[in-house]
C-alpha cells in the first residue's frame, strides 16, 4: 500500500510496472530526431478518417493496441483506462477508445494528462483496487489549432514563444510485476498562475508549475538533481525550459545538465518551423511510451523523473481577458 511521504508525495511498496507501451505520430514528428523510436506514423493527417478530430481518436485506438500487444494481454484484462485529451468533452478519449469496451475514466490536465492518469493509476494498482489498468492521452495539431486559436485556413502568423501541437498519442499499461520498469513515487502538483495571459507563449505559463512540483518533490523526498538520471519534463519548449532553469537558479540549483524537455525532444526547431518546440497531451505521451521506455529497458536509465506540464486554458477564458493557469505532476520511473 502507498504511503504519502512529506506533504505533496506519494511512495508507492508493489512496484505498478509498465507491462506495455505504444506510440503513434504524425508524419512531422515521424519525421523528427527520434522519429525512428514510436510505433507508427501516418503520412495523412487525418489518419484516414474523415476530419481531424476522428484521427485523434485514431490515434488513441492505435497507439492503446500497440501497448496491449507488447504486454501480451486482450482488452478485456485491463480494468479501466484512465484516458484523455484536449478537446472538448475529451471526445478524442470516448471515440478513440469506445470500441475497446473497457471501463474508461476520462480526465484532464492539458498537456500533463500522461502524468495525472499514470499517477492516479499506480496509486489504484499499489492499493489493490485495480489489477491492470491503461493509461492513454493524444493531440493533433489540426484540431488543437481549430479548438484554442485559429482554422488553419485562416493562415495566422505564429509568434516565436509559439509551440507546435503534437500530432501523437502514448499508451501505458499498468500491472504489479517486477523485473520492470516501475513508478516509485508520484507528487501531484499545484495550480500555478503568475499573471501569464500570452496563448502564443503556454512555455512561460507552464514553468511555474514544473519547478513547484519538482521543487515539492525534492523537499518531500530529501533528494536532489544528482540523484536522478534525467528529469524529462513537456512541453516547455525553449522559452519554458529556459525559465525553469531561471528559478532553480535562484536556489542555487543547475538543473541544465539533468534536464530534457519532450517539447524540444520532438522536433527540429531549427529546420522544422515549429518555433519554441513542441506540446500537446501527445507529445510527453509519445515520448514517454518509445524513447524512454525504450532506454528504461536497455539499462541507459535507471531512475527518472518523468514531469508533462499542462496550460489549463480554455477558449472561453481566452476570450474573457483571464490568465492561464498551469500544473505539472510527477512520476519517479525506475528500474532496479
Amino acid at each position: 500500500m502507498c504511503k504519502k511521504q512529506g506533504k505533496f508525495t506519494y511512495i508507492t511498496e508493489n512496484r505498478p510496472s509498465f507491462i506495455g507501451y505504444g506510440s503513434v505520430v504524425g508524419k512531422k514528428e515521424h519525421d523528427g530526431p527520434i522519429g525512428k523510436e514510436f510505433d507508427e506514423y501516418n503520412e495523412d493527417i487525418r489518419f484516414g478518417t474523415k476530419s481531424y478530430e476522428m484521427a485523434e481518436s485514431k490515434l488513441q485506438e492505435l497507439a492503446l493496441k500497440h501497448a496491449l500487444s507488447r504486454a501480451n494481454i486482450k482488452p478485456d484484462n485491463i480494468d479501466l483506462i484512465f484516458a484523455g485529451d484536449l478537446l472538448n468533452q475529451c471526445i478524442g478519449s470516448t471515440f478513440g477508445l469506445i470500441d475497446y469496451n473497457i471501463p474508461l475514466s476520462c480526465i484532464y490536465g492539458a498537456c500533463s494528462t500522461m502524468g495525472l492518469g499514470l499517477g492516479l493509476s499506480s496509486l489504484m494498482i499499489d492499493n489493490g483496487v485495480l489489477n491492470i489498468s491503461a493509461v492513454v492521452t493524444s493531440s493533433h495539431f489540426c484540431s488543437a489549432e481549430r479548438q484554442y486559436r485559429f482554422p488553419l485556413e485562416y493562415g495566422n502568423q505564429r509568434t516565436p514563444t509559439s509551440q507546435w501541437t503534437t500530432t501523437a498519442a502514448g499508451a501505458s499499461i499498468l500491472k504489479c510485476d517486477s523485473g520492470k520498469p516501475y513508478i516509485s513515487a508520484v507528487t501531484f502538483g499545484k495550480v500555478c498562475d503568475l499573471g501569464v495571459k500570452d496563448a502564443n507563449n503556454m512555455g512561460a505559463a507552464m514553468a511555474p508549475a514544473a519547478y513547484s512540483t519538482i521543487k515539492a518533490f525534492f523537499d518531500d523526498t530529501g533528494t536532489g538533481i544528482d540523484d536522478y538520471d534525467l528529469i524529462f519534463t513537456g512541453d516547455l519548449g525553449k522559452t519554458g525550459s529556459e525559465l525553469l532553469y531561471e528559478l532553480f537558479s535562484k536556489d542555487n540549483i543547475d538543473i541544465r545538465f539533468k534536464h530534457s524537455d519532450c517539447g524540444l525532444m520532438m522536433f527540429n526547431i531549427k529546420n522544422q518551423d515549429v518555433h519554441s518546440g513542441g506540446s500537446g497531451c501527445g507529445c510527453s505521451a509519445s515520448i514517454l511510451n518509445s524513447y524512454i521506455m525504450n532506454r528504461m529497458l536497455d539499462g541507459t536509465f535507471k531512475n527518472i523523473l518523468f514531469v508533462p506540464t499542462g496550460a489549463l486554458l480554455s477558449p472561453t477564458s481566452s476570450m474573457q481577458g483571464k490568465s492561464i493557469p498551469s500544473i505539472a505532476h510527477l512520476v519517479n520511473i525506475r528500474k532496479d
